[in-house]
């Protein structure tokens, strides 16, 4: 038996960072973004974002890698963003991702900032908002590749 509690804050973007995501339908993309999760076995606990990008918290099970459930994460939302939304066939996320681990009792700030993305993102774009978590958490990152 394993006892775990492993909880991610995932962050990505749209291709190019285009603005694919409309606020219309974007709560019924984080819901079927939880719906994925629950599929693969995990728990998504908040979903955010802005129409270039998500943010999802996660509790992630170990049976079950970061890189598996990101994928299952893309690949189903892209196919099921394609099939209901025909004009949008050229939609696909970058290839790149965030994952931050986030402890018990961080959880509530960090659901608290993923509803609240709107507001967050008057001050400053995507690209700071990344860079600021990849500092928070100690990950050094090529200038280069924080667009795909």
């Amino acid at each position: 038996m394993a006892y775990v509690s492993l909880q991610v804050h995932f962050v990505w973007s749209t291709a190019g960072r285009q603005l694919w995501i409309d606020p219309q339908w974007q709560d019924q993309l984080y819901a079927y973004l939880g719906g994925i999760a629950k599929n693969a076995g995990a728990i998504q606990l908040a979903a955010g974002g802005m129409p270039d990008h998500v943010h999802l918290l996660a509790l992630v099970p170990a049976t079950l890698t970061i890189a598996e459930l990101v994928n299952k994460y893309k690949s189903n939302s892209s196919k099921w963003i394609h099939e209901t939304f025909p004009e949008l066939q050229d939609f696909r996320w970058q290839t790149k991702y965030g994952a931050f681990g986030v402890s018990q009792s961080m959880s509530p700030t960090v659901k608290n900032y993923l509803h609240h993305q709107a507001e967050h993102h008057r001050q400053r774009s995507y690209l700071e908002e990344l860079t600021e978590l990849l500092e928070r958490h100690g990950i050094e990152w090529d200038e280069r590749y924080l667009g795909e």
